[in-house]
C-alpha cells in the first residue's frame, strides 16, 4: 500500500473522528431519572416551576433577624409591575418586579460586532423568538412568592459606584405577614451574582419553604454554518462531572438528580449561564420541557421549616458571562468544564495554557497561533521526519513500482507479492509515512477545539484584513493559500499507482479549500502554517535523500 493511500486514510480518519464527536454531542448518554412525587402545597405552583418533593426533609432554624415592620413593605396586590435597570462595570441588566426575574443581561465587554462596541451581547433576553431568562422564587407550605409574584422596589434604577458592592433589594409580603426580601448582590469585575431570600414568618402558623432558581430558554441550533458548537443544558456534580443535554434528551428523560456541590446551567458558544447552590447541602436538580420548544433547568433546595417569629436566609449564586478559564474555575468546582473541549480535553487544556502564555508575550492571538504551530512542529519533528523519509524513499522507487504495476496488471496477488519484496529489499516501511500523521491527529483535533471554543479568540484581530480570528476570512485568502499549500504537499509525495486514487488526490485540495472557506480564520491560519512548515521539512528531507541517491 503506497503512502498516498495511507495519507488519504489518515485524512478520512481525522474527519471521521470529528463526525463522531459531533454525534456524541447530539446523542450523549442520558442520566438515570429519579422519580419525584407531588404533594399538595398551599402555594399553587405554576407549570413552569419545579415540583415539590414529598415528604420534605425538615430542618428547624433559630431566628436570625426580626421580621421587618409590615408597613415598610408593599403588598403584592398594590405593587405595580416595573422594570429595574441595573448598571455595573460588566453588566447591563433589566430585572422585573414580577418574580424579581432577570429578563435581560447584556455583557458590556463583549460587543455583538467590534465595529459597534456600544451594542453588547445580550446573553439573557426576552424578545421572541428568543426567550432566555433567569427566574427564581420560593415555594412550600404557605403563601410564598414564586417567580410570578409581584415584588416592590424602592428604586427603578441602580448603578455601581467604583469598587463598592451593589445590592438591589426587592420586597414582598402576604396578608398573613410573611415577608420576603430578595436581594441581588453584584461585585466589581465579577460575572457572579449572589442571590438572597430573607424570609421572615410573621404569621401565627408554621411555614415550610423551598428556594428554587431556574433558567428558561427556547431551543436553539448547535450548528453555526460549517461549525458545530453545543447549545443546551449542562449538569455537573462530583459523581457525574459535566453532562450535556439537548431538548430531546430533556424530553425523553427529565433531569431529576439530587447531589451536593454541583451546578446546573445552559452553555452555548463562548458563553454560559450557571446556577450554583451553596456547598454542603443536597439540592435537587430538575428540568422541564414546555410548549413551543421551550425548556427550563434549575435546582430546588431542601425544605426549611419556620415557626412563627422565625427568619431564615436562603442563598445561591449565578454565573452569567463568558467561558473564561480564569473566572470559571474560581467560581465553582467543575464550572471550568463548561469550556467544552470534548473527549480530548486532557490534551486541549495544556495546549490552551501554552497558547495563552504565548499570547501574554506577544499580545496578539494570531501570532500566538503561529508560534504554537511552530512549537508543535518542533515537538513532532522526529516523527514527521521519519514519515517524510519514508515518503521520499517511496518516491525514489516510484518508477520500479510503476513497472511492477504494468507487469502484473492482470494479477493482483503477484503484484502485491512483488511490491512487498520491493519494500523489503529497499528497507521501506509502507506505513512509515502514515503512522507519524496518525499519532499527531489527536493533537490536531484538540487544538481545533481549543481555537473553536476559547472565547479569548472571539473578535480577536490579527493583521491587515483579518480583524476577527473567530469568523471566516471575508476575502477567502487564507483558505485559498491553504488549498495551494495542500497542492504543493501533494507534489512532494509519490503519485498513487491507482488512477482512481490519483484523481481523488487531485481534487482533494479543492474540496478542502471549499470546506475551510467557512471555518474560523484562526483555524485556517493554523492549518496553513502547519502545511507550510510541513512542505519546508519534507522538501529538505526529500532533497537530501535524492542527493544521496545520485
Amino acid at each position: 500500500m503506497d503512502n498516498i493511500r495511507l495519507f488519504l486514510v489518515a485524512t478520512l480518519a481525522f474527519l471521521a473522528l470529528l463526525l463522531w464527536q459531533a454525534w456524541q454531542k447530539d446523542y450523549p448518554t442520558a442520566p438515570p431519572v429519579t422519580q419525584v412525587t407531588n404533594t399538595t402545597s398551599s402555594t399553587p405552583m405554576p407549570v413552569d416551576a419545579p415540583e415539590i418533593p414529598s415528604p420534605p426533609p425538615v430542618s428547624s432554624v433559630a431566628p436570625d433577624i426580626n421580621p421587618p415592620a409590615a408597613e415598610t413593605i408593599l403588598s403584592p396586590q398594590t405593587a405595580q409591575p416595573q422594570t429595574i435597570a441595573i448598571e455595573t462595570d460588566l453588566f447591563s441588566i433589566d430585572v422585573s418586579t414580577v418574580g424579581g426575574n432577570m429578563e435581560r443581561v447584556a455583557l458590556k465587554a463583549y460587543p455583538v460586532d467590534p465595529k459597534a462596541p456600544d451594542v453588547a451581547v445580550e446573553l439573557l433576553a426576552e424578545h421572541p423568538p428568543k426567550i432566555y431568562v433567569y427566574q427564581g422564587g420560593l415555594a412550600g407550605a404557605g403563601d410564598l412568592p414564586t417567580h410570578h409574584a409581584n415584588y416592590s422596589a424602592a428604586q427603578t434604577s441602580y448603578s455601581m459606584s467604583g469598587t463598592d458592592e451593589l445590592v438591589v433589594p426587592l420586597k414582598w409580603r402576604n396578608d398573613k405577614n410573611v415577608t420576603v426580601e430578595k436581594r441581588y448582590r453584584f461585585k466589581p469585575d465579577s460575572y457572579s451574582v449572589d442571590v438572597e431570600y430573607i424570609v421572615s414568618n410573621g404569621s401565627p402558623e408554621e411555614i415550610t419553604v423551598h428556594q428554587y432558581e431556574q433558567l428558561k430558554r427556547n431551543e436553539e441550533s448547535s450548528r453555526q454554518g460549517m461549525v458545530y458548537t453545543f447549545t443546551g443544558a449542562a449538569l455537573s456534580t462530583p459523581e457525574k462531572r459535566f453532562e450535556k443535554f439537548d431538548i430531546d434528551d430533556l424530553t425523553d428523560q427529565p433531569l431529576a438528580e439530587t447531589a451536593r456541590d454541583g451546578w446546573v446551567g445552559i452553555i452555548q458558544h463562548y458563553f454560559v449561564a450557571a446556577l450554583i447552590p451553596p456547598v454542603g447541602q443536597a439540592y435537587q436538580y430538575y428540568s422541564k420541557v414546555l410548549d413551543n420548544y421551550i425548556y427550563l433547568v434549575g435546582f430546588l433546595s431542601p425544605a426549611t421549616t419556620l415557626a412563627p417569629g422565625q427568619s431564615h436566609t436562603f442563598t445561591s449564586q449565578a454565573f452569567i458571562g463568558p467561558k473564561r478559564h480564569d473566572r470559571l474555575g474560581k467560581t465553582a468546582e467543575g464550572l471550568e468544564l463548561a469550556v467544552d473541549y470534548g473527549v480530548l480535553w486532557f490534551i486541549a487544556k495544556p495546549l490552551f495554557s501554552v497558547l495563552r502564555y504565548i499570547y501574554d508575550m506577544t499580545g496578539n492571538w494570531g501570532w500566538a497561533i503561529i508560534l504554537l504551530t511552530i512549537a508543535l512542529k518542533l515537538f513532532f519533528f522526529p516523527l514527521s521526519a521519519a514519515g517524510y523519509r519514508s515518503m521520499a524513499n517511496m518516491r525514489q522507487v516510484q518508477p520500479r513500482m510503476l513497472a511492477l504495476r504494468d507487469r502484473y496488471a492482470d494479477d493482483k496477488a503477484q503484484l502485491n507479492q512483488a511490491m512487498m519484496k520491493l519494500y523489503k529489499d529497499e528497507k521501506i516501511n509502507p506505513l512509515g509515512g502514515c503512522l507519524p500523521i496518525v499519532i499527531q491527529i489527536p493533537v490536531f483535533i484538540a487544538l481545533y477545539w481549543v481555537l473553536l471554543e476559547s472565547v479569548e479568540m472571539r473578535q480577536a484581530p490579527f493583521i491587515l484584513w483579518l480583524d476577527d480570528l473567530s469568523t471566516r476570512d471575508p476575502f477567502f485568502v487564507l483558505p485559498l493559500l491553504m488549498g495551494i499549500s495542500m497542492w504543493g504537499q501533494q507534489k512532494l509525495n509519490p503519485a498513487p499507482l491507482d488512477p482512481i486514487q490519483a484523481k481523488v488526490m487531485q481534487i482533494l485540495p479543492f474540496v478542502f479549500t471549499i470546506f475551510f472557506a467557512f471555518f474560523p480564520s484562526g483555524l485556517v491560519l493554523y492549518w496553513l502554517v502547519n502545511n507550510i512548515l510541513s512542505i519546508a521539512q519534507q522538501w529538505q528531507i526529500t532533497r537530501a535523500i535524492e542527493k544521496a541517491a545520485a
